[in-house]
């Protein structure tokens, strides 16, 4: 079923999928889930070979010529028919708005597993590595991400990741070998915060200091286990956040799975959170605006919590989510926790993570799985 999003919004001439059904705009994010997800899709059968090789090497063609920020990486948005570097609201942007560490972290695992189990696209992939200026991300063990100077226009480099994204970021861009140890770490800005019984890890960088949400999603916990495999950190964070989730449910009788996603209506992009910004359960927007009436269940969270976990509570996740499968456009990103509305907006990265996500349960952790054979 979640293929089925791939399929409606494919553009062949460049290869290139849309992030949002029927929106020709994409980011480096959104195009690694969709490789992530193709991958996935051909370990378990869903597209046959031919179409996997055809895909695939239409799509590292175009990521090997996308028009890059002052030469250097990938801007942060594209136009998927026409490749020109766009704002997100898909404007025309001629230099380029930015780039996102995290985005181009994350494509280095699919272009990882291409370079180790498909020799046929091994040199394809190569040449995107070779194209992109890695180093440039990475400073003093920290990832970097890039923007325009607001006075100068200019482009200016600024830290970027929060605890849980920052370290699965880290862990992705070491497969390059390139020292991210920095941000790896988990206690260099760690403070902990008791929600519904459980001691939950967040970042003490405030949003008013660093001007970035420091939310506390399931997202980067579920990308981990299901690309890497928990490490003895994650897998103790990882628990605490799935437990509190559950815990909520216990008290309030509200179906629990947050993480961040599209949603149907304004401001189209929301982190539903275990806590940011010193607010437990906070629904909030990028800019810091909290949205407390349009929280919701996450599709893909529920999909995650139940291939690490298996648990009564997340089969009762499973159960709720079913519904938001469609015939043609894969699965919506999730429910209205409000009035049990559908949240119908489907998107590359919900159907994508999806299609990890069986993988997973069929072979494994995707990069690490081809080296625990027997374990």
């Amino acid at each position: 079923m979640a293929w089925k999003y791939f399929e409606k919004n494919y553009n062949p001439e460049t290869g290139l999928v849309n992030s949002v059904d029927g929106f020709p705009s994409t980011t480096v994010w959104d195009q690694s889930s969709y490789l992530l997800g193709m991958i996935s899709a051909y370990k378990i059968g869903i597209i046959d070979e031919p179409l996997f090789d055809l895909r695939m090497s239409s799509a590292l063609r175009t990521l090997a010529k996308l028009p890059l920020f002052f030469e250097k990486l990938p801007n942060k948005v594209y136009d998927t028919r026409s490749l020109k570097m766009t704002t997100y609201g898909n404007e025309l942007a001629a230099t380029g708005i930015g780039w996102s560490a995290l985005d181009i972290a994350r494509m280095t695992v699919p272009l990882n597993i291409l370079l180790y189990d498909f020799p046929k696209h091994a040199v394809a992939a190569g040449n995107v590595l070779t194209n992109w200026d890695f180093g440039s991300m990475v400073e003093k063990g920290v990832l970097m991400g890039a923007r325009l100077h607001s006075e100068t226009g200019l482009p200016e480099k600024i830290q970027e990741g929060r605890l849980g994204y920052e370290e699965y970021g880290a862990r992705a861009i070491a497969l390059l070998g390139l020292d991210a140890m920095t941000a790896a770490k988990y206690d260099d800005y760690i403070k902990f915060k008791t929600i519904e019984g459980q001691q939950i890890a967040a970042d003490s960088r405030s949003f008013s200091l660093f001007d970035a949400p420091n939310y506390v999603v399931s997202e980067p916990y579920i990308l981990m286990a299901i690309e890497f495999g928990l490490d003895r950190e994650a897998k103790e964070l990882a628990h605490r956040i799935y437990k509190a989730q559950e815990n909520k449910f216990k008290s309030s009788g509200i179906l629990t799975a947050v993480s961040e996603d599209n949603i149907d209506q304004s401001p189209y992009f929301l982190y539903n959170t275990v806590f940011a910004n010193g607010v437990p359960w906070n629904a909030v927007a990028e800019d810091g605006v909290q949205y407390p009436e349009l929280k919701t269940l996450s599709t893909k969270a529920a999909f995650g919590w139940h291939a690490i976990y298996n648990t009564e509570y997340t089969t009762r996740l499973m159960r709720a989510v079913q519904k938001t499968q469609t015939n043609d456009r894969g699965w919506f990103s999730g429910i209205y926790e409000k009035d049990g509305r559908l949240n119908s907006v489907a998107t590359a990265n919900t159907n994508g993570i999806i299609l990890e996500i069986m993988n997973y349960k069929v072979n494994g952790p995707l990069i690490s799985a081809r080296f625990k054979k027997g374990i």
